[in-house]
């Protein structure tokens, strides 16, 4: 199991440990911080190695106790336990791809449908669905921070949180439009629909980032939440909407149940919006403040979902593909983060 070198890991952690040690250590906030988090970082990887380490020992030990003497429910105990531990060395052989600044953090992802009215809002729903499902399996933590119904199905926009280690680092591959054929439930003549939604990605911004805001550019608004928020919806004007008048970028939270607390997490989401543009300006100038998504709409897809007249999802980046559609609509979706990670350069 050579998927990292853990001794060298262990020494760079012995390394860090003795960095706390020195007596002016605490003294910069900033630098301190970030060495916590590289040791929390470091501590997890090793811990989970070992861990997958022990569990496989335990299998071989009992695969040979199988050999001397068989036993259906130690047999059956072997199969279950050889699927769990695939899935975890699979887990562990993508974190070995995390090497982006932000790949640690917890991510903020917007869905938002193309044109086409009801069948891109569905398709949005579906998407939503899909990200809802691969979080949980993953063992991340999903918040929905602010939601807009579709008129008749759907959604026209949703905004959540991912949080958990490496949020970021798995999320920023499904960055991009996706497009969707398949023969449309709303059409009473049952043709085949093409939909695009576009996915938005950004890393949530941690304390140890600055990002200055001056509060003369912001025009905070106040609004009755809704959707299905829970009993408190549309009691009180709890919902905030914030915009950055120089750069009119908008974000919005409703998740929580004071109007102070959304205005914190809104605060948050406009500090990482903030540093994505600071960052795409670095690169080159740009007009559209949504970077890379281009229009949401033919040719700008990075991945399509066919449902008929054949089952099929490819990544255009990757050309990684698979046939079981329904499989990844369920949260199957390691295959294409692994390829896309292992394909693209350091972000």
């Amino acid at each position: 199991m050579n998927l990292f070198d853990i001794v060298s890991l262990k020494n760079k952690l012995q390394e860090l440990e003795n960095q706390t040690a020195v007596p002016d250590f605490w003294n910069d906030s900033q630098k301190s911080g970030k060495v916590l988090s590289e040791i929390k970082k470091i501590k997890t990887k090793c811990e989970t190695y070992e861990k997958i380490e022990k569990e496989v020992n335990n299998l071989l030990e009992m695969s040979e106790l199988l050999q001397l003497e068989y036993d259906e429910e130690m047999a059956k105990e072997v199969i279950k336990g050889t699927k769990h531990i695939e899935k975890e060395i699979e887990k562990l052989q993508i974190t070995t791809l995390f090497s982006g600044k932000y790949d640690n953090n917890n991510a903020i992802v917007t869905i938002h449908p193309g044109a086409g009215g009801t069948e891109s809002q569905d398709w949005a729903e579906m998407l939503y669905r899909m990200y809802t499902r691969w979080a949980t399996q993953n063992d991340f933590e999903i918040k929905e921070l602010d939601y807009l119904e579709g008129e008749e199905a759907g959604l026209k926009s949703v905004t959540f949180e991912i949080s958990g280690d490496n949020s970021y680092g798995y999320m920023k591959s499904e960055k991009g439009v996706h497009r969707l054929v398949r023969i449309s439930p709303f059409d009473s003549g049952g043709r085949r629909h093409t939909s695009f939604a576009s996915v938005e990605v950004l890393p949530e911004i941690t304390d140890d980032i600055e990002i200055e805001i001056n509060q003369d550019d912001l025009r905070i608004d106040t609004y009755r939440a809704s959707g299905a928020g829970g009993q408190h919806i549309n009691k009180t004007s709890s919902a905030v909407r914030i915009t950055h008048i120089p750069t009119n970028i908008v974000v919005a939270c409703q998740s929580e149940r004071s109007q102070i607390q959304n205005r914190e997490t809104a605060m948050k989401m406009l500090k990482s919006k903030l540093l994505d543009l600071k960052e795409k300006e670095q690169k080159e100038k740009i007009e559209d403040l949504k970077g890379e998504q281009k229009d949401i709409s033919w040719g700008s897809q990075i991945r399509s979902y066919v449902f008929c007249p054949y089952t099929m999802v490819k990544d255009h980046r990757t050309n990684y593909e698979v046939g079981n559609v329904e499989a990844v609509m369920n949260g199957e979706l390691n295959g294409f983060m692994e390829s896309y990670l292992k394909n693209t350069k350091v972000e």
